[in-house]
């Protein structure tokens, strides 16, 4: 359970649910022209979720001395896992990940993809050794990456199969998978900075330059309270630019996205203490899932 641990199996898990949706359950309903294959796709996810893997352990073994003070009874490598496997394991996942990124470029003709795999795997070694200390900008970072674990299937399916004649139908589908990566981004970004506030005083130890060391954790939950509204807006902007003739998408965006966040806005507004922000991270994994099941439901509201 440990390994699992390590890894951080449960986003693992929902990162391979969240491109399956947008194959089966988004591009095939509609006779989205894809371009892998099953064997490929799933190629495809063992792929990103091994990057992933590697990149939460690198994060994991640059954060054992902030641990040690943000949560001690969490701590994996150097107390039930040696660093040295540790690294093992980061190798071995950035190599299988990597490599699979390298064989599944190749087999649809298209070897500059190669480079996506290679980049997110450099910027999240980066980010963990580097990137995370600073100012916003390992925050914006991360948040990239995450969106780009939605678009990354975006590129590989539809991209290659684009001709003159299907290029306006398959766009469509492109420019909705790109609200919701940026959906993605936005509500990662607040994650990040609640966590930041969470861990304010192991990250302080460590000399980083969070936001809420560099300004104070009462003017950084301040900041993060007006940023929050703005996945709220944009969600209210997308209903009633693209979704107002369906009442039923309608209701559930309200209820299950605008709803919720609006719940984790007034959470950080009262938020004092770590158990606060950590339960404002876990809610917003949580509006993060039910934002992509919402994909689910354009086969019955989408008309093209």
């Amino acid at each position: 359970m440990n390994y699992l641990n390590l890894i951080r199996w449960k986003n693992l898990i929902m990162i391979a649910l969240m491109q399956s949706i947008i194959k089966y359950g988004f591009f095939l309903p509609f006779g989205v022209q894809t371009t892998l294959n099953y064997f490929q796709f799933t190629l495809l996810i063992i792929a990103t979720i091994c990057i992933a893997a590697a990149g939460n352990i690198i994060n994991d073994i640059y954060d054992v001395d902030t641990d040690f003070i943000n949560k001690p009874e969490k701590i994996i490598v150097g107390n039930s896992i040696s660093e040295k496997t540790a690294y093992n394991l980061f190798i071995a996942f950035n190599f299988i990940g990597v490599g699979l990124g390298f064989y599944i470029s190749h087999s649809i003709g298209k070897s500059t993809f190669f480079s996506i795999f290679v980049i997110i795997s450099a910027l999240l070694y980066v980010y963990a050794s580097y990137l995370k200390q600073t100012f916003l900008i390992g925050n914006i970072i991360i948040s990239m990456l995450v969106s780009l674990s939605i678009v990354i299937v975006g590129i590989f399916e539809l991209i290659p199969t684009m001709t003159s004649q299907n290029q306006p139908f398959q766009l469509v589908f492109f420019k909705i998978l790109l609200h919701f990566a940026l959906f993605a981004f936005l509500i990662n970004l607040i994650r990040e900075m609640a966590k930041d506030i969470e861990d304010v005083e192991g990250d302080a130890k460590a000399s980083m330059q969070t936001l809420p060391i560099v300004i104070g954790s009462e003017k950084a939950s301040k900041v993060l309270f007006v940023i929050s509204f703005i996945p709220i807006i944009a969600v209210i902007y997308y209903i009633h630019t693209y979704l107002y003739k369906q009442i039923f998408a309608v209701g559930y965006f309200l209820v299950f996205i605008v709803g919720p966040l609006l719940y984790v806005s007034i959470r950080i507004f009262n938020a004092k203490t770590k158990k606060d922000f950590h339960f404002v991270s876990n809610m917003i994994k949580l509006v993060m899932l039910l934002g992509m099941l919402s994909l689910l439901l354009y086969k019955f509201i989408l008309f093209i």
